[in-house]
């Protein structure tokens, strides 16, 4: 994909409905997985915004229902935001001002590195490289923007 593009108020960028396309590889196994769904940013009344993705997770050639909820609360500067887990607890920070960015999350004894890209108003993808003792994986996600008619 080309450039990327700036987006100088990233709450006001995901507010809305996006069409979710997940592939997830474990490195060290070989075994595929991918995620079809919807991912919705609700407005919160703190001014942050409620992520709520549902779809289809198919691993292996099993298809079982998952769903994920994080929570996108304004950031330390305008225009990005604190993500965190459904329960409070802190995931990554998330400034697209520049329309990509790069955290990381650790998690007990694995670390998320996790790329985000902004292509246009419609189209977004992160990238998050999951190492570990235990976990070796890649998962790719592409948003696409719902339009309503």
């Amino acid at each position: 994909m080309g450039g990327f593009r700036p987006v100088p108020d990233v709450l006001a960028h995901l507010s809305g409905s996006w069409r979710v396309r997940r592939s997830v590889r474990d490195l060290a196994s070989g075994a595929e997985g991918q995620f079809a769904g919807t991912t919705v940013f609700s407005p919160l009344d703190d001014g942050g915004l409620l992520y709520r993705e549902v779809g289809t997770f198919t691993w292996q050639g099993v298809p079982r229902p998952a769903e994920r909820t994080l929570r996108f609360l304004p950031g330390p500067t305008p225009g990005t935001a604190d993500v965190r887990f459904a329960d409070g607890r802190p995931f990554h920070d998330l400034d697209l001002t520049t329309g990509h960015w790069r955290t990381d999350h650790p998690c007990v004894a694995d670390l998320y590195r996790g790329e985000f890209e902004v292509y246009d108003e419609d189209r977004w993808r992160t990238t998050w490289r999951v190492g570990g003792p235990a976990k070796d994986q890649l998962l790719v996600t592409d948003y696409t923007r719902e339009r309503t008619r």
